[in-house]
């Protein structure tokens, strides 16, 4: 019997694989199986441990208490069997390198979630459940991995050229040039913007998503120049054709459940071929010419109708005033003859000389006054009443009671 110095650990010639002898109580003072025999019950005791008769069940204690015991053993540093003085040196180290390695494995589980991140853990392949920013724990590979895919970055996917070269972008004419609704070649670069907004089916339902958010939106863009013309794509058409291109890339990405949010599409690059697009340039600047002498002309019409339909408007209304006039006038007219026809029929005489001096009165107003003597004959003198107009350059007026006649000669005096 040998004493191990690093324990109370006997060893014991003779002893069974867990350090009991046949038949009797082990050194760690537990209790053989029942029947006797190994420790398994397999001894060569009578009843039902006999050779060739059914094996017994071990008492769970005791299998517990011989585990332990050989735990201890390997501890020390002694040996399984062996006669006295056996012992297997090196048992210790290789036990604290396992127990290293098995923390290292354990430790492996620790992971940390980034703000912008979500952790996507399998259980042996299959998703268990889904972890959100900060420290976290799994269970060590291979019973279960994390995947860790970020959820508010914004992607890029680029058609028709590939950006980030020292010289610029590169341009790729496989992809970037179509063909519009109305035949022609143009030439699109295309920019599509977007994150995830599943991570288990961005991870699991499609094998590359950035190949296919590439595909479909080059699908899509396709689509749509195919009904579009040249012209109106290249001038007024650019935010109609990102919105379509932006929605029906969402449709089929959704379809597909592929955990994407497309944002935004934009347009980096609309034009003609680069063999033809000094020639569409010149067609383009012709009808900016055109429309911009149509815009001149719609100037000076708006400039002119409103004026002139102005002055046609006032004339009319002169007319309308000038009609209710003469009417008003006529009017007036007509019912002063019948006023004074109704005195006439009432009065003739009275009316008559009324008439008379009315009329006499109208014309002597504007008549020269003169003043004619009966009694000379020969002559006829006048006396005018009124001043005569100054002859032109005449600086002296004649008095109006100076007499002329029309010899020339005063009033008394003969020719």
């Amino acid at each position: 019997m040998a004493i191990d110095s690093d324990g109370p650990t006997v060893v014991q010639s003779g002893q069974g694989p867990w350090g009991a002898p046949p038949g009797g109580s082990g050194g760690n003072g537990s209790r053989p199986p029942p029947g006797g025999g190994g420790p398994w019950g397999g001894g060569s005791g009578g009843g039902p441990g006999r050779p060739g008769g059914p094996r017994p069940i071990p008492d769970l204690d005791y299998l517990i208490a011989q585990v332990q015991a050989f735990i201890r053993r390997l501890i020390g540093g002694s040996g399984g069997r062996g006669g006295p003085g056996f012992r297997l040196t090196g048992g210790r180290p290789i036990l604290l390198i396992g127990l290293a390695v098995l923390a290292l494995w354990l430790a492996s589980g620790i992971y940390r979630v980034e703000p912008d991140e979500q952790g996507v853990v399998l259980l042996f392949g299959a998703v268990n459940r889904v972890t959100g920013p900060g420290l976290r724990y799994h269970l060590p590979w291979p019973i279960e991995r994390v995947e860790l895919p970020s959820v508010t970055r914004i992607n890029r996917t680029e058609i028709g050229y590939r950006s980030g070269g020292s010289e610029g972008p590169t341009q790729v004419p496989t992809e970037s040039l179509m063909l519009t609704g109305d035949e022609n070649i143009i030439d699109i670069n295309l920019a599509v913007f977007w994150k995830i907004n599943n991570a288990v089916a961005y991870l699991f339902n499609t094998r590359n998503p950035d190949a296919l958010v590439k595909a479909v939106s080059e699908s899509s863009i396709r689509e749509v120049m195919g009904r579009t013309p040249i012209q109106p794509a290249l001038t007024e058409l650019r935010a109609q054709i990102e919105s379509e291109v932006l929605r029906q890339t969402q449709q089929i990405l959704e379809r597909y459940h592929a955990g994407i949010d497309v944002t935004q599409v934009q347009l980096q690059k609309v034009d003609p071929p680069d063999a033809v697009i000094e020639s569409f340039r010149d067609v383009q600047r012709a009808n900016t010419d055109a429309e911009r002498m149509v815009n001149e002309a719609e100037a000076y019409r708006n400039g002119i109708v409103p004026r002139a339909r102005g002055d046609a408007a006032r004339i009319v209304a002169q007319g309308q005033g000038a009609k209710q006039a003469s009417i008003a006038e006529a009017t007036g007219q007509a019912q002063q003859f019948d006023a004074v026809l109704k005195a006439y029929e009432a009065a003739k005489d009275v009316t008559l000389k009324r008439m008379y001096l009315d009329t006499m009165r109208s014309i002597l107003s504007h008549a020269q006054p003169l003043v004619v003597d009966n009694q000379l004959k020969g002559v006829l003198p006048f006396l005018p009443l009124s001043v005569p107009p100054a002859p032109p350059g005449s600086t002296t007026p004649q008095s109006a009671g100076t007499p002329q006649s029309a010899g020339g000669t005063t009033p008394g005096t003969q020719p």
